[in-house]
């Protein structure tokens, strides 16, 4: 019944058809519950002995559940205690099929792709002869367009890090006239951390930005002082990310100017560095600062700061860790800004599931082992990305993430109209959405009864709560979290 009445509701109000309805049934499972299903308090018992347990062992502080991952379905989460959740967090944005998607679990049946998977290749040195052809055939097939070279990675802080390392080294190629003999000096001076072989140059990131917490990424990261607290830090630039007012279309004048201040500013510091002797070698840039409190920038301010970029000289680095493979409806956020030319480095990881980096080829280093180690990735990710790039297009997923995304920014801007003292700002991309409370005590109780009630749901920033649902993610799903949602705001004190 409530799966036929929130069809007769979508006809209604959102004009899509019950055959319509019926087909994006087939794209989630037919196991999924109708909804979540909460038996204990969260956290239950079985929660709490576990944390206990695992205290001991290791820093558990940021364990919320911990889950039954055979009993999860689709784009619900079953925990330890039996309580089942609508999982709109997916794992900080890493799920892109929801769990246990019938695609994926027979992936490693084929006794080639288990092969694949347990003789793990240091793939700098030993890769299989099929490489080229994976690297081709998955990694490539969903490349940025006009970019042709890959890296492949663990995670988002290691592409980072390696990415800003492929910057650095063809800056200093640039500045020995593509000379690729070291001098003797160079070669010395390296290895005591001396200049010129330790050479003064800087990544230019932004306030409110997340980039890793890896030593490198972690000078570039700007998003909480918990992430960098007594790690000794590069001597690098830091520009303002436009902060705008919403909605949007109700302040375009004030959001210009903000986008021009925060622009002369990236331009202003760019030369304080070059004249101090830190030159900037790169900017990295989130298209959506997530960690940070899910700040958006119009495209008109992509496209200008990659103009500033080349008039001086510099890589531009997209930071698609988080945004990439299709949440905001397209597959790389940065091609909702409309860029004369692709960037220079794009990052990517999570939804991905695997790390990596696309670039031009004039950035690759012209000798081996400077972007390196030993696995560089693992060829078993990539057998999975090739299914879920298969389920994506085959499923039209990133409509699905367009109309799921539309009901949901609808849904929550009634919300804000509603609850105006509780929720403002509704921004974002797709189904890469977010809204703020007034406050961080407002937001966190908002989000912990969101969670009694049966939702899983993120927060970032200071006062902002973050959606990140998996691609399958329907409009029924969006009907689930905004009733439940009004429920929550109803009986906030």
């Amino acid at each position: 019944m409530l799966r036929k009445g929130f069809a007769t509701l979508l006809e209604k109000k959102f004009l899509v058809t019950s055959a319509q309805y019926s087909k994006k049934l087939s794209i989630s499972s037919p196991l999924e519950p109708e909804g979540p299903s909460i038996k204990t308090t969260v956290p239950g018992p079985k929660t709490k002995k576990l944390l206990k347990e695992l205290s001991a062992l290791q820093q558990a502080d940021s364990v919320q559940l911990f889950a039954d991952y055979d009993k999860s379905i689709g784009n619900y989460f079953v925990d330890a205690d039996g309580n089942t959740f609508l999982d709109a967090f997916t794992q900080i944005s890493s799920v892109p099929l929801g769990y246990n998607h019938p695609e994926l679990l027979t992936t490693f049946d084929d006794k080639h792709n288990l092969r694949e998977l347990i003789n793990r290749p240091a793939l700098g040195v030993f890769p299989a002869q099929n490489w080229p052809d994976r690297l081709k055939n998955v990694l490539m097939s969903v490349a940025p367009n006009g970019v042709n070279g890959i890296a492949t990675m663990m995670c988002g802080s290691c592409s980072n890090e390696n990415a800003y390392k492929t910057v650095m080294m063809w800056y200093r190629n640039k500045q020995r006239g593509g000379n690729v003999d070291f001098t003797p000096e160079e070669l010395a001076t390296c290895m005591l951390n001396q200049q010129p072989g330790s050479p003064n140059l800087s990544i230019l990131s932004f306030k409110g930005g997340f980039h890793g917490r890896t030593f490198g990424a972690l000078s570039t990261t700007r998003s909480k002082p918990i992430h960098k607290l007594d790690c000794p830090a590069f001597d690098w630039p830091v520009a303002p990310f436009p902060r705008y007012k919403y909605p949007l279309d109700q302040h375009v004048s004030e959001n210009q100017q903000e986008d021009a201040k925060c622009l002369e500013q990236v331009a202003d510091v760019i030369e304080k560095y070059n004249k101090n002797g830190n030159p900037v070698a790169g900017v990295i840039v989130e298209p959506i600062q997530s960690e940070g409190g899910d700040h958006e920038a119009s495209p008109e301010f992509f496209q200008k700061l990659q103009k500033i970029c080349q008039s001086k000289g510099v890589a531009l680095i997209i930071d698609e860790v988080q945004t990439g493979c299709g949440p905001t409806g397209k597959m790389w956020c940065y091609e909702h800004f409309n860029l004369p030319c692709p960037p220079d480095v794009v990052t990517f990881s999570k939804k991905m599931l695997t790390g990596g980096f696309y670039f031009n080829t004039e950035f690759r280093p012209p000798q081996a082992y400077r972007v390196f180690n030993t696995w560089m990735g693992d060829p078993g990710k990539l057998i999975l990305l090739e299914r879920v790039l298969k389920v994506i297009k085959s499923q039209n997923l990133l409509n699905v993430v367009n109309e799921t995304g539309k009901t949901l920014k609808d849904g929550l801007l009634e919300l804000e109209k509603e609850f105006p003292h509780l929720i403002n700002s509704v921004r974002g991309r797709g189904t890469f959405l977010s809204f703020n409370a007034p406050t961080t005590d407002c937001r966190d109780k908002i989000n912990a009864d969101l969670k009694k009630n049966g939702i899983l749901s993120g927060t970032c920033g200071e006062i902002a709560i973050r959606l990140r649902p998996a691609l399958i993610f329907q409009p029924k799903h969006a009907g689930i979290y905004l009733d439940i949602l009004r429920k929550t705001l109803k009986n906030v004190n």
